[in-house]
């Protein structure tokens, strides 16, 4: 195997990586539930494996993005909801039938601080950073990529962030727009000994605020995250540490692999493309695959950005038949398709069904009709994953997710924040972000800012 297939082994989703890690735990903490008198969901695996393979129900098919699939939503945001993603989760165990949620382990800590880009700081990884500036982070040749190694690998605080070429340089966005925060406090004067640990206060603290003020809105409603802002969150209030709960990570969080486009127009010089394997990352990316982030975000004084495509339940081809190189070799078929891994890890660790958590949460639950399982012959409950995209399909046409999806995933983003004494949340009055998310990713955008 090549030096670049053997390095796409070790990949988030690759069997082989729970075996042997690559980029051994920070401080690993546990995972929980945030629903545990609730019991788990239990189905035959040919019944999972059905729903999620080539050809299931989760399979759109060869759907063109048009508007029929498309939502209202901008195609750059389950992106950074991946990003994120790879910021406050890292599961590394294997997969079994009936796992014990405390045994699982988290090789993240859970809070929202850009561990997956600063890794262990300038001091503990130093390989991050400048030899000449170590409050900067290091750049690929020209500024154009991430750096890398003799063998193309990145040197990123994150191996899956640079599983395909969007998140690579969505990383090298941050990346830059950390050493830009670098120039912007020491022009402002003071001590240059703690410039980064300032810096990196900026860039962490807007990211917070694009989380609260743009990404959540967008994906659960303005009014649901208001309300959590104001009186916090209702189920998820976990005595002691906070923790990340299996709820989330393996169930409401996973919605984004729905949002997921046939093709994305990267720049105005190529065509559309999948993102697998066209974009398949692990290896440098080639300039004439540089990202527009105006193409992906809504930017002022530029056309609407691409949208995103709804969340019904239908994942795309690329991702119901991911590459090899992604997955490894697989003995069963099945396990090609992402929608199988979602169904298959979601009933490993025990959730309990989406009817049970509406019930649960005063929700009136979905009919059988609105689920859409008849045609399989299941005429039990659901798994949680499917039921919240499919809720999501019922209840807001698929732009964002509904009430027992959008209850989850806001109130354990909003806990971290809460949690956490260092993070906007417990910012000074005062505070103001001067850059909006795509202001932070697109350098013109940003320019234009510091131009008013």
């Amino acid at each position: 195997m090549s030096a670049v297939g053997s390095s796409l082994r070790t990949h988030c989703l690759a069997p082989s990586r729970v075996r042997a890690p690559i980029d051994a735990p920070i401080g690993a903490t546990g995972y929980g539930r945030m629903f545990p008198e609730l019991p788990s969901f239990d189905a035959d695996e040919s019944f999972l494996r059905a729903l999620g393979r080539a050809g299931g129900v989760c399979d759109c098919g060869d759907t063109a993005d048009d508007a029929s699939s498309l939502s209202s939503v901008p195609a750059g945001w389950p992106f950074f909801g991946q990003y994120i993603a790879h910021d406050i989760t890292a599961d590394r165990s294997a997969l079994t039938s009936h796992a014990d949620p405390h045994a699982l382990r988290n090789a993240r800590a859970p809070k929202l601080n850009l561990e997956s880009l600063y890794g262990d700081g300038p001091v503990g990884n130093p390989f991050l950073f400048q030899r000449d500036d170590s409050a900067k982070m290091l750049l690929g040749p020209g500024g154009e990529d991430v750096p890398r190694n003799s063998e193309g690998i990145a040197i990123i605080g994150d191996p899956r962030n640079d599983s395909h070429m969007l998140m690579a340089q969505m990383h090298l966005a941050m990346l830059k727009a950390h050493n830009e925060f670098v120039d912007s406090e020491r022009a402002r004067g003071g001590s240059d000994h703690d410039v980064f640990d300032r810096a990196a206060r900026q860039l962490r603290w807007h990211y917070q605020h694009a989380i609260l003020d743009e990404f959540l809105p967008s994906l659960v409603g303005r009014s649901l995250v208001e309300e959590i802002l104001r009186v916090g969150p209702r189920w998820f209030q976990p005595d002691g540490d906070v923790f990340i709960p299996l709820e989330f990570a393996d169930g409401a969080y996973r919605y984004g692999h729905c949002q997921i486009r046939q093709r994305y127009l990267l720049n105005h010089d190529t065509q559309p493309v999948p993102i697998f394997p066209d974009l398949l990352g692990f290896r440098a990316v080639p300039k004439v695959k540089t990202v527009d982030w105006t193409l992906f975000f809504d930017a002022p004084g530029h056309d609407p950005a691409q949208r995103s495509k709804k969340i019904d339940g239908k994942l795309p081809r690329s991702l119901i038949n991911l590459p090899v190189a992604i997955t490894g070799e697989c003995e069963v078929d099945e396990y090609h398709s992402l929608a199988v891994r979602d169904l298959q890890r979601g009933q490993g660790v025990g959730l309990p069904s989406g009817e049970t958590v509406a019930q649960h949460l005063g929700v009136t639950p979905l009919t059988s009709e609105e689920v859409g399982l008849r045609q399989t012959g299941w005429k039990g409950d659901t798994p949680l994953w499917y039921y919240i995209l499919r809720e999501s399909a019922v209840t807001t046409s698929g732009d964002r997710l509904g009430p027992v999806g959008g209850r989850i995933v806001a109130e354990v983003i909003v806990a971290l924040l809460d949690r956490d004494p260092d993070s906007v949340r417990s910012a000074k009055s005062d505070w103001e972000p001067e850059k909006s998310l795509i202001e932070l990713l697109a350098p013109s955008m940003a320019a234009s800012v510091i131009g008013r």
